[in-house]
This record gives structure tokens, C-alpha cells and sequence, in this order.
């Protein structure tokens, strides 16, 4: 169980600071902090694709990396060990995870502070999978094999306000440690449905699918296999009378094939469940055959009888909120409404954005920029209270402007966002010289123009 903030003895010390200071290890041997009060963080480690090494091995040889190391843990990449020949040709990536709670206080977790949690895994590069016993489910339903190599640093690239990520991983590892547990559903109920719900382009979508990769990461020790299947609720409805239902009773015979092997754990992905709202309304109504409802219920059938496996978390979205039906909100756990981005979210997209053409080389870093690393909104926001303003270095200009930048797109959705800096791009007179100030002078200049179409 993680600590309480309360229980953890987090110093409050500047980012630059040594960990291999002599004094501090003095005071550690003198002091050490018990193991019940350590803050478990999450390490992901990433095999590469040609690796044949065990899981196992991998996470021995990462944990003794760790406890040679004196480290300070904040969320991002660690650095693969070039003199370590095992973990150089078989390790991919090392990712630290969990620690943004700490970072948004201004403190800095130090290795003494902290129990790594090493989770090793591999990329599957099946792609998605279509079931080949019929054309017509084609167009129902996708499925992957997780972690999967579309989806890969996905969770990273979702910015929301902070909290809405943890709260939907905190969620589900409790819903799968429940069932594991045995706790008895009919004095502590749990469905494992989670509903998300908001405007279209916000990532809802995308975020079911980084929350499954994410668990099938966090649970490979526990599961052999994981498996993401994603269903547009709309395509459920067939133009034919009574072939609807045969649809449904396929697809869920299908995902009940998968969580009979309880070594499985799946994701199913239902898109669109407002139309299911839309057409209960239109066969009450009179203006669609009874067979819409019929299908309705038989879905919402269906999710019931999948509660009583424990392998197996359904997430669903809606673009129209009012819309929803009440059937599914009564049976979600979790229902989060994702909206767009605020100041914060927007800026650091942008900062995402920019750090991603300036690493690639299409912008070039401002010649006073030593750490090629643009700061993020928390740092920003204390330079711009300091009297830094008075002599601004050429990147602290640069991030004051995509400050304004962020401003300038209140109301754009994420996805329209992560488009900008291309359209920017293109909008250039001369696109093979970009210079950074100037790009981000045009990229306020598009996103006025994106917000007034959007208004217009």
C-alpha cells in the first residue's frame, strides 16, 4: 500500500541537487526511513523487440542498476546502462512512473525515500486482429494484444488535469485486486465499468486504450495474456430485422471465449454509447422497430453476465453527455467527464509539441538554451513571478510566448491542439528554415484563427 504524504519524509530540495552528498548518506545511515513508509513508483521496463532474455532476469538485473545508483525519481526516461552488456542488448527503454504527485508539491523523491516497483515487458507488433469467422463483425470490433506497439508512450502524450489519470488507474487496480481477493460482491459492489463522457476530440478514446496497455504492463506478472477488444456501440445496429442481436450474442460469445482462461485479462472498448440511448428513445417512440430495443437490452445483458468474470474491465465513452444512457450510468463504478484542456494542460501539449520538432530538428533550441529541455507551466510560472523578467534569457521569451500561445487556444480541443503545430508549419512562407521565435509568433496567430472557425 503507497504511503500517505504524511508518512513519508519528502525534504524539499532544489533539482540540481547532489544525492551522493556525503552529509545526506551520513544522515540516512543514521536515520534510515523503515520499508513500510517508502513510496512504491512504478519503474516500466521496456524489452526490445529481438530480446529472447527472461522477464525475470531483466528485473533482477534493473533492481540491482537501482540500488548501485544514487538517484533522485521524478517521472521520465532513465537512461539504459551502456556498461552493462545484459541490459544494453536486451533493454529497449526504462521509464519511471507515479512520482507527478510529489513534483506538483516541488518535491523531490530520493532513492532512500522510495521501493522501485520493476515491471518488465514486451511489445507486441501483431497490430489489430479481425475475426475471421465473418465479414460482419469486421466492422464491430477491433482486437489487440497488449502492450501493444501502437500504443506505446500513449499514456504520456495524454495531458489532463492532474488527478483524472491516477484516479482511473487507482480504480481499476482496485476493481482487479478485489475480485482477486474474493471480496463478496453482494456486500461491497463493483461492476469494473468505467465511463468516461465529454466533447468530441478530448482523448477519451485514446485514454481507454493507454488505461489498458498501462494495466496490461502493470499486471503482466499476474496475467500471460492481455487483450484490448474495441466495439463501436453504433455498429451494433444492423440495417436488417433480427440480425442486431445475432451481432451481439457473436461479439460477447466472442469476449467470452477470452476471459474463460483466467490467465487472460481483457479490456473491452465500447465507443459511442450514446447511441445506444438514441436508439432506446426512437423504438419507445415509435420511430424505429422493436428490434433496436431488443438489442439494447440484450447488450446490457450481456455486461451483466460479464461481472461474473474476474479477468475482465469494460470502458466505455460518450461524446454527448446528456445523452447517456441512464441503464449505463447506474452500472459504471467511475464516470469522469473529460473536457477541454485548461491553461495548464494546453501549454504543456504545446510544450509536448514543441519539444518533439525541436528534438527532430525541424525548429532549432535558442542559442542561451543549455538543457534543450523547455521548462514546463510550474517553473515557468515562478520564473514570470521573479525578476528574471527584468534580463529574460531567449528561452525563457520563448516559453513566455507559447504561455501566450496556450492562452490564445481556450475552448480547442486536445486533438485539435496536437494539429497545430503542423498547420503552423505549413503555414510558414519558408518551412525548411524555421526559427523558433517565429514559429511560435505563428502559432498564436493559427490558433486565433482556429478558435475564431470554431465560433464562427
Amino acid at each position: 500500500m503507497m504511503s500517505s504524504p504524511m508518512e513519508v519524509a519528502v525534504q524539499e530540495v532544489s533539482a540540481d541537487s547532489e544525492t551522493t552528498d556525503p552529509e545526506r548518506a551520513i544522515a540516512f545511515a543514521s536515520n534510515p526511513i523503515s520499508p513500510e513508509d517508502k513510496v512504491l513508483v512504478s519503474v516500466e521496463v521496456c524489452m526490445k523487440s529481438h530480446s529472447t532474455a527472461r522477464a525475470e532476469d531483466v528485473r533482477m538485473a534493473i533492481e540491482s542498476m537501482l540500488e548501485k545508483r544514487s538517484l533522485s525519481y521524478a517521472d521520465g526516461p532513465v537512461p539504459v546502462p551502456t556498461d552493462d552488456s545484459f541490459l544494453a542488448d536486451n533493454v529497449g527503454s526504462i521509464s519511471i512512473c507515479d512520482t507527478d504527485e510529489w513534483v506538483e508539491n516541488h518535491k523531490i523523491l530520493l532513492f532512500w525515500q522510495v521501493k522501485p516497483v520493476v515491471h518488465v515487458f514486451q511489445l507486441s507488433e501483431e497490430g489489430p486482429g479481425e475475426d475471421p469467422s465473418g465479414e460482419d463483425m469486421l466492422s464491430c470490433f477491433c482486437e489487440w494484444v497488449l502492450p501493444a506497439k501502437e500504443f506505446d508512450r500513449l499514456w504520456e502524450s495524454l495531458i489532463y488535469e492532474t488527478g483524472l489519470k491516477q484516479r482511473l488507474l487507482r480504480y481499476a487496480s482496485s476493481a482487479l485486486l478485489f475480485t482477486e481477493k474474493g471480496v463478496d460482491p453482494c456486500l461491497v459492489s463493483w461492476n469494473r465499468i468505467i465511463l468516461l463522457h465529454g466533447p468530441p476530440g478530448t482523448g477519451k478514446t485514446s485514454l481507454c486504450k493507454a488505461l489498458a496497455q498501462k494495466l496490461s504492463i502493470r499486471f503482466k506478472s499476474r496475467y500471460s495474456l492481455c487483450q484490448l477488444v474495441e466495439v463501436n456501440a453504433h455498429s451494433l445496429f444492423s440495417k436488417w430485422f433480427s440480425e442486431s442481436g445475432k451481432l451481439v450474442a457473436k461479439l460477447f460469445q466472442k469476449i467470452q471465449d477470452m476471459v474463460e482462461d483466467e490467465s487472460n485479462l481483457v479490456f473491452v472498448l465500447m465507443d459511442e454509447v450514446e447511441s445506444l440511448a438514441a436508439a432506446r428513445h426512437a423504438a419507445l417512440s415509435g420511430s424505429e422497430p422493436s428490434d433496436s430495443i431488443r438489442v439494447v437490452n440484450a447488450l446490457l445483458t450481456q455486461m451483466d453476465r460479464l461481472k461474473s468474470w474476474p479477468n475482465v474491465i469494460i470502458m466505455t465513452t460518450s461524446n454527448i453527455t446528456d445523452a447517456i444512457d441512464v441503464a449505463f450510468v447506474d452500472r459504471a463504478d467511475i464516470r469522469a467527464y473529460v473536457g477541454p484542456p485548461a491553461l495548464q494542460a494546453r501549454y504543456e501539449i504545446l510544450r509536448s509539441c514543441l519539444q518533439e520538432l525541436l528534438r527532430t530538428g525541424i525548429l532549432k533550441f535558442p542559442q542561451d538554451h543549455e538543457d534543450h529541455d523547455l521548462l514546463n507551466y510550474s517553473t515557468l510560472k515562478e520564473k514570470l513571478n521573479t525578476s528574471e523578467l527584468e534580463n529574460p534569457q531567449e528561452s525563457l521569451l520563448l516559453c513566455w510566448k507559447l504561455l501566450e500561445a496556450a492562452e490564445a487556444c481556450q475552448g480547442l480541443s486536445g486533438r485539435t491542439l496536437r494539429k497545430l503545430p503542423f498547420l503552423t508549419h505549413a503555414a510558414l512562407p519558408s518551412p525548411s528554415c524555421c526559427e523558433t521565435s517565429k514559429f511560435v509568433h505563428t502559432l498564436i496567430e493559427i490558433a486565433k484563427r482556429e478558435v475564431s472557425e470554431l465560433h464562427a
